[in-house]
C-alpha cells in the first residue's frame, strides 16, 4: 500500500509542477502577446510618419522642379497634368 501512496504522492507532485509551469507559460504568452501589439502600433506609427515625410519629400521636389530646377521637371509636368486632367473631370461632372 506504501508504494501506491508514494506513486500517487508523486503523480500529484508532478501535475502540480506542471500547472505551476502553465501558469508560468501563460503569463509569459500574454506578456509576448502585448509586447507584440506595442511593437505592432509602433510599426504603424512609424509607417504614417515614413508616408508624411516621403509627402513632405515629393512635394519639395516638385516645388524645386517648379522653381527651375532641372531635375524631374519632366516628373513634375506630367504630374501637373495629370492634375489639370483630374480637374477637367470634376468639372465635367459637376456640368453633368
Amino acid at each position: 500500500m506504501s508504494k501506491i501512496e508514494d506513486i500517487v504522492d508523486n503523480l500529484e507532485q508532478k501535475i502540480s509542477k506542471v500547472l505551476k509551469r502553465q501558469q508560468v507559460l501563460k503569463a509569459e504568452n500574454a506578456k509576448l502577446k502585448e509586447a507584440l501589439q506595442q511593437s505592432q502600433s509602433v510599426l504603424k506609427a512609424k509607417d504614417l510618419e515614413l508616408d508624411n515625410w516621403q509627402e513632405k519629400y515629393n512635394t519639395l521636389k516638385m516645388a524645386n522642379t517648379i522653381l527651375g530646377s532641372d531635375n524631374d521637371k519632366r516628373e513634375t509636368k506630367l504630374k501637373i497634368n495629370a492634375l489639370i486632367r483630374e480637374i477637367d473631370h470634376c468639372i465635367s461632372q459637376l456640368s453633368s
